[in-house]
């Protein structure tokens, strides 16, 4: 399986979120490129020496988000990336470019060396903060075909965080699930309502009593609750590892190394266990 060959492991995998500065270009971006390259550089290096299990690099601070962010993103997360990977040489890592720019985000991870991105709109349509957002699965799985990056996995958000529902509300989010793994999807990402809300762990059991594909968690975990998402392909976080545990903050190492230190216990248990 491609999710047990990139981390080691079928369960409980933790990925850190690095939230890329703002970029030129964007209205709160005021850095040059080389600082923040620095800055991600700084903390995958804070991540990777916490122990983390992988990295997830976004450009969140890109605010207000946009359909169609320009070359220069693309650019500047390229860079961002590759530098990165060659501080992470074996770390797994991926990327994610908001809003729903999927396929910019396939080539920046076959430039980067990346493994994995994070797609939103796989399946179903949905209206987000941005506007309407229609499905993509066909048409991204045909550029990753054309532009030869098949290596790189595509984790899919359903019924997606910041997003309303309501012309799906009756697709149950198991069937919305299903819809993607026949879609291929390479594994599916449940949130809470938004950043930093904790995902339902009734949506977690359903969801993965649904599909045979890895089901991670993409927002809301704290090492108050992790216990409840143990069984959980992955963990996303993002919030709980930064300064008052807000998004926007810089990453605290202390508590990463916390976070991690409780996961090692918690897998040790589970291991005498079973």
């Amino acid at each position: 399986m491609k999710f047990l060959n990139l981390f080691g492991r079928l369960r409980s995998v933790v990925i850190g979120m690095i939230h890329v500065q703002a970029l030129p270009g964007t209205p709160l971006g005021c850095l040059t490129i080389p600082q923040i390259v620095e800055e991600a550089c700084r903390e995958a290096e804070l991540y990777h020496h916490a122990g983390i299990d992988g990295l997830i690099i976004e450009n969140m601070h890109d605010l207000p988000y946009s359909f169609s962010p320009g070359p220069e993103v693309c650019a500047a997360m390229t860079a961002t990336c590759s530098a990165v990977r060659r501080l992470c040489p074996s770390l797994p890592l991926g990327v994610q470019i908001l809003s729903a720019a999927n396929q910019p985000a396939l080539a920046v991870a076959m430039a980067s060396g990346l493994d994995f991105i994070r797609a939103e709109g796989f399946v179903f349509s949905h209206v987000a903060d941005e506007g309407l957002l229609n499905a993509c699965a066909g048409d991204l799985l045909r550029y990753r075909k054309q532009i030869g990056a098949e290596h790189v996995q595509v984790f899919t958000d359903i019924k997606k965080k910041h997003s309303s529902h309501a012309v799906t509300s009756d697709v149950s989010v198991a069937e919305t699930a299903r819809a993607a793994e026949f879609f291929l999807s390479d594994g599916l990402i449940v949130t809470g309502t938004a950043t930093g809300v904790q995902a339902d762990p009734q949506e977690l059991r359903e969801v993965a009593q649904s599909v045979k594909i890895p089901v991670l968690i993409g927002s809301g975990v704290t090492i108050d609750n992790v216990e409840l998402y143990l069984n959980a392909s992955a963990m996303i976080i993002g919030s709980h590892f930064k300064k008052g545990g807000h998004w926007a903050n810089p990453i605290d190492p202390e508590r990463v190394k916390r976070f991690m230190g409780k996961m090692n216990e918690l897998r040790e248990i589970k291991i005498h266990v079973h």
